[in-house]
């Protein structure tokens, strides 16, 4: 899903036509910048996993509900966030160690 969406910011992007596409019959209007760090930011603070109203009730701005299911999205594939059923938590790890210890691993397949 995301590729389709990046395919879509481009084109329009190269098109200068405004940037709102058609996903299953409901108009996403882009997360501002802004509107992502804020979102991100809100997630690394959460002491653990936190509802999608949780959510929303600690964000320092409203959000639209598609914009933040749109954003969360984009983190989920880019593998920050992890949604489960007890609710969404972050899961990034920046530590120069850990991203060590993960290049070195080996791929079991099975």
């Amino acid at each position: 899903m995301y590729s389709w969406i990046s395919k879509k910011m481009n084109a329009a992007y190269k098109e200068k036509s405004p940037v709102n596409i058609r996903l299953g019959g409901n108009i996403h209007h882009w997360p501002t910048l802004k509107t992502v760090l804020m979102v991100e930011k809100t997630l690394k603070e959460a002491d653990g996993p936190i509802s999608m109203e949780g959510l929303k009730r600690n964000l320092r701005n409203k959000v639209m509900d598609q914009t933040l299911r749109l954003i969360l999205a984009y983190l989920e594939d880019k593998g920050s966030v992890m949604i489960g059923p007890k609710g969404i938590s972050w899961i990034e790890n920046n530590d120069s160690r850990f991203i060590d210890f993960i290049e070195r691993s080996k791929v079991i397949e099975i």
